[in-house]
C-alpha cells in the first residue's frame, strides 16, 4: 500500500476514534499500535515502549507539571476575582467598561496560569454573571470571556510554547518573549470589538446598575476595596516578572524558573489568601496532577504516532509533497495555515503541536521563515480552535459556567473574536515584527 493511502486509513481511524468519545492519548495510542503492527509485526511492541518512555523522560519536560502547578495555585485562589475587581476600577468608564475589564483580566491572569481553559473559567465565573446582571447581552458577555481565555497558550509563561520549544529543539525564553508583544496585541483588539460592540449592542458606558447617588454614596468605598485587591495580586505578578528575567537573563533554566515560580505561587496563595486548610491545597495537587498526567501522556502517545507514520513513510511523503509545490512561499503558508486551523477545530493544541511542529519546521526553515515567528502564528491558529466547533474547549467551558446562555449565543458572540485573530495573523505575516523585534532585542 501507498504510503499517501496508508496515511488516509489512519487519519480515518484517528478522527473515528475521537469520533466516538475515545480520549486523545488513547486514540493516538491505539491508532499508532495497530499502524505499527501492520507494517513491520508484533516485533514493534518493543519500539512502542521504548518511544513511549523515551519521549517524556527528557529533563525539559518537568517544566511542564511545575507551570501547570503555578496556574493551579494562581486559579484555586481569589486572584482572578481580584484582577477583576482592580482592572474594572480602571476600565470602567470605557464603552462596555466591565467587558473590556474581563479582557485585560484574562490578558494578566493568562500570564499566570499558562492556561487557556484555567483562564476562562477563573474570569468567566464571576465576569459573565456580572455583566449579565448588568444588562449586557449574552453573546458579548461570553464571548470576550471565550476569547480572553485563549490568550493563556499565547502571553508567557506558556506551556505549549514549551512543548513547541521541546519539540523543534528552539530557545524556549525566546519562544516566550516573541509571544508578548503579539499576546497583548490580540488583547487590544479584543478590546476594540468588545467597545464596538457594546457601542453596537446600546452603549454601556456606565455599566454599574446602581443609581447614581447610590454611587456617589459608595465610590470610595469601592476604589478601597479595588485598590486592596490590586496590592494582594500584585507579588503574583511580581512572580511572574522573576520568571521571566531569570529565563531571558540566563539566570536560570526553563525547568529550574518553573519550580521556583510554582512554589512561590503556592505559598502566596496560602500567605495572601490564608488557604491554610489541607482541602484547598489537595485540590490544587490534584488538579496538576490530573492535568500533567493528561498533557504527558498525549505528548507520549503524540510521539509514537509520529514514529509511526516516519516508520511508514507517511511523514516523509507528505512533507515532501508540500515542499514540491511549485507556489509562492506565502501561498505555501496559507496552505500550511489552513491545515493548522482545521487542526485545531479537532485536536487540543498539545496535540497538534506535537504532532505537527517537527514536520512543518523542516519545510518552514526550507521556505525562509522564521521559527519562533511561525510558532506564534500556529499558536494564534490554535487559539481560534479553542473557540470554534465542533471542540471548542472554551465554548464548553463558558457552557458550564453558564448553563442558560445556549451554545448558539456563545458561538455567535466567540465567533467575531476569531475573526480578529485571523486579523492578527494577517499583521504578523505583513509585519513580522511584532514578533520578532522584542526577541531581537532582548536576546540579540
Amino acid at each position: 500500500m501507498d504510503p499517501i493511502t496508508l496515511g488516509i486509513i489512519v487519519a480515518i481511524a484517528l478522527i473515528a476514534l475521537m469520533a466516538i468519545g475515545t480520549p486523545i492519548a488513547f486514540a493516538l495510542g491505539g491508532v499508532s499500535l495497530l499502524a505499527l503492527i501492520y507494517d513491520r509485526g508484533l516485533s514493534e511492541l518493543t519500539y512502542f515502549g521504548e518511544t513511549f518512555f523515551d519521549r517524556i523522560a527528557e529533563f525539559g519536560f518537568v517544566a511542564i507539571p511545575m507551570f501547570i502547578l503555578m496556574g493551579a495555585a494562581v486559579a484555586s485562589s481569589p486572584t482572578g476575582r481580584d484582577l477583576y475587581r482592580s482592572l474594572d476600577l480602571w476600565m470602567g468608564k470605557l464603552p462596555g467598561g466591565l467587558a473590556v475589564s474581563n479582557i485585560g483580566a484574562c490578558s494578566i491572569f493568562a500570564a499566570l496560569s499558562g492556561s487557556s481553559p484555567a483562564t476562562c473559567a477563573a474570569i468567566g465565573k464571576m465576569g459573565i454573571p456580572e455583566m449579565r446582571m448588568r444588562g449586557y447581552p449574552d453573546g458579548v458577555a461570553a464571548g470576550c470571556i471565550a476569547a480572553g481565555g485563549t490568550l493563556g497558550i499565547l502571553i508567557p509563561p506558556s506551556v505549549t510554547m514549551i512543548i513547541y520549544g521541546i519539540s523543534t529543539e528552539t530557545s524556549i525564553g525566546r519562544l516566550f518573549i516573541a509571544g508578548v508583544v503579539p499576546g497583548f496585541m490580540l488583547a487590544g483588539l479584543f478590546m476594540i470589538w468588545t467597545m464596538i460592540a457594546c457601542k453596537l449592542a446600546g452603549g454601556y458606558n456606565n455599566p454599574m446598575a446602581e443609581s447614581v447617588e447610590r454611587l456617589k454614596q459608595n465610590v470610595k468605598q469601592n476604589v478601597d476595596t479595588n485598590l486592596k485587591a490590586l496590592v494582594r495580586v500584585l507579588p503574583f505578578l511580581g512572580v511572574v516578572a522573576g520568571i521571566l528575567f531569570a529565563l531571558y537573563g540566563g539566570v536560570a533554566t526553563p525547568s529550574e524558573a518553573a519550580g521556583v515560580g510554582a512554589f512561590l505561587c503556592l505559598a502566596l496563595a496560602i500567605l495572601i489568601y490564608r488557604m491554610w486548610q489541607l482541602g484547598p491545597i489537595k485540590l490544587i495537587m490534584r488538579d496538576s496532577l490530573r492535568e500533567s498526567v493528561m498533557i504527558m501522556l498525549v505528548i507520549a502517545t503524540a510521539e509514537v504516532f509520529a514514529y509511526a507514520l516516519s516508520s511508514m513513510f507517511i511523514t516523509q511523503t507528505v512533507a515532501a509533497a508540500i515542499a514540491d509545490l511549485e507556489i509562492n512561499r506565502w501561498a505555501l503558508m496559507g496552505v500550511i495555515n489552513l491545515f493548522l486551523l482545521v487542526a485545531g477545530f479537532f485536536l487540543p493544541p498539545v496535540a497538534v503541536i506535537v504532532m505537527t511542529a517537527p514536520i512543518l519546521l523542516p519545510i518552514i526553515l526550507a521556505a525562509n521563515f522564521d521559527p519562533y515567528w511561525f510558532a506564534v502564528i500556529l499558536t494564534i491558529n490554535l487559539e481560534i480552535g479553542l473557540i470554534t466547533p465542533p471542540v471548542g474547549l472554551n465554548l464548553f467551558i463558558i457552557k458550564g459556567i453558564a448553563p442558560d446562555i445556549s451554545l448558539r449565543d456563545i458561538l455567535m458572540g466567540s465567533l467575531p473574536y476569531a475573526l480578529c485573530m485571523v486579523l492578527g495573523i494577517l499583521l504578523l505575516c505583513l509585519f513580522p515584527g511584532i514578533a520578532l523585534w522584542l526577541p531581537n532585542l532582548i536576546m540579540g
